[in-house]
């Protein structure tokens, strides 16, 4: 997910989460298999922008929608 991100979103940070961690237990008990998920924001108060793989309409309409995450 993460290449096919890079081109649309240029140089916007991209925090890479690994819900597998044990300090990450909530989200694991949250996704679990359902990875890779894309947020706008944090995972925990952000907005699922899409999940399995990048749907380039959702992630164009999360970037224009959330002027923080730029």
């Amino acid at each position: 997910m993460e290449a096919a991100l890079r081109p649309m979103i240029g140089t916007t940070p991209l925090h890479v989460i690994d819900v597998d961690a044990p300090e990450h237990g909530a989200l694991l008990a949250r996704f679990d298999d359902a990875v890779p998920v894309l947020f706008a924001g944090d995972p925990v108060g952000g907005r699922e922008v899409c999940r399995y793989r990048v749907d380039a309409a959702r992630v164009s309409a999360a970037l224009a929608e959330t002027p923080e995450i730029r």
